[in-house]
């Protein structure tokens, strides 16, 4: 810690942190991890006890797999070969694959797991401590190169540089000035089943595209305990929860008692959304970093994490605020020229899923390199943008849904389209009724 923390006419004897990260989820372990890893005085702050309980349904995909740190080993709970795809509880299709697709875990395991990698490369980390606000000017901040950090109980935290990574609902996001441009909803259940129940989802999971505009369905098996969830844009709350014990009564799970029932807001930023201010950077779901489509956020988070504690070290070590700014925007540069990509195409599948289901189903359960297509990106192997950039025939198929997007609306009021033209099955249909 840094002890340059005197200016002319004060002195304050509190530690100068070189960086501090709030919020101990998948981004800030993965910040604090980079920031440590590099050689610097971390502190990581959470406001709950860990491990603590997050409303996720728990898959790793590739580019999680790939952004976790050196030695990390995935506390897997299933290994998932399989996926049934379903179109509001009809025309269900499994498609399987030798090669496992991605990965199931729990979230209080998995980022417990994150944070002692964080530990054991020096970060140190303190729990109960709830963030009110930073201060970049005033008293508090004790020169132009430090930020304070004001706790709950009104306790300062100096430090050089600051990553936010509070969640959705995130104070240092506000601090920041992040704009969200689509909020969703998403409500989950923990489903304690029998061995045998489980048995019949081993290695499979499903999804199954909902009856409203843009929403989806989940059950990911997790050994005796399988995660049902839904999602859908807020607003429509009550038609959420329809959906969601409609689903479950579908599946033959109304019978069994969740051990845990959960709700959470997802917000996806604006593109011309900030992802820094002075020395304080976001990342993850405080910076609205999610894809659009799926609402996938851990890779999301991981990513954008690393990349956060790589930059807060470079604003640490800044002399000046040009300098903090050059490095601020260096950052955001890399976020969008990665992550931001991937949203901008998840957001045009987004709007084409939610007028066409039904053609995404019949794509996914029906072409083979449109399932190809989903295995590479579970796998990790490409993203939705890269499967746009490289292969023509995709770029063209979703430029024409675009146009045709485009002309619907300005032809009529847009309610979504019936959920018609999925492909026929081949053989007996795998209903969600058997799991």
């Amino acid at each position: 810690m840094s002890s340059e923390n005197a200016d002319a006419g004060s002195v304050h004897d509190e530690p100068v942190w070189d960086v501090v990260v709030v919020g101990a989820g998948p981004a800030g372990a993965s910040a604090a991890y980079a920031a440590a890893v590099a050689g610097r005085q971390v502190l990581l702050l959470e406001k709950a006890q860990l491990p603590r309980y997050k409303t996720c349904g728990g898959g790793i995909i590739g580019p999680s797999r790939d952004s976790l740190p050196p030695g990390f080993e995935l506390p897997l709970k299933e290994r998932v070969h399989a996926v049934t795809f379903s179109l509001n509880g009809k025309l269900a299709r499994t498609r399987r694959s030798k090669r496992m697709l991605f990965g199931l875990i729990n979230r209080p395991e998995f980022d417990a797991s994150l944070v002692e990698h964080a530990q054991k490369a020096g970060a140190v980390l303190r729990t109960g401590a709830t963030v009110s606000r930073v201060e970049q000017h005033g008293p508090a901040v004790p020169d132009r190169r430090t930020v304070a950090v004001v706790l709950a109980d009104g306790e300062t935290v100096l430090a050089r540089s600051v990553v936010g990574a509070d969640g959705s609902a995130s104070r240092i996001g506000g601090h920041v000035g992040v704009k969200m441009e689509q909020v969703d909803l998403g409500l989950e259940l923990e489903i304690p089943v029998p061995e045998t129940v489980a048995e019949d989802w081993a290695g499979r999971v499903l999804i199954d595209w909902g009856p409203l505009p843009g929403s989806y369905g989940w059950v990911f098996p997790k050994g005796e305990t399988l995660t049902v969830g839904v999602i859908s844009a807020r607003g429509e709350g009550s038609a959420t929860k329809r959906y969601l014990e409609d689903f479950v009564a579908r599946l033959g799970l109304a019978g069994f008692e969740p051990s845990v029932s959960s709700g959470h807001l997802t917000r996806c930023r604006s593109e011309d959304s900030p992802l820094s201010r002075g020395r304080v950077l976001v990342c993850g779901d405080a910076a609205g970093l999610l894809e659009p489509w799926t609402r996938e956020g851990i890779s999301f988070a991981l990513r954008s994490g690393r990349l956060a504690g790589e930059w807060a070290v470079r604003i640490s070590e800044s002399h000046d605020a040009v300098d903090a700014r050059r490095q601020a925007l260096n950052y955001a540069f890399a976020v969008k020229a990665g992550l931001g990509v991937e949203m901008g195409v998840g957001r045009r599948m987004l709007s084409i899923f939610a007028r066409r289901p039904g053609v995404v189903h019949a794509a996914i359960t029906g072409l083979r390199p449109a399932w190809n297509a989903f295995a590479d990106i579970t796998r990790g192997s490409t993203t939705l943008a890269g499967i746009v950039r490289t292969h023509p025939v995709a770029r063209r198929a979703l430029d024409v849904l675009d146009r045709k997007q485009a002309a619907a609306k300005d032809g009529d009021s847009g309610s979504p389209d019936a959920p018609t033209g999925a492909a026929p099955e081949a053989g007996v249909p795998e209903t969600g009724a058997r799991g």
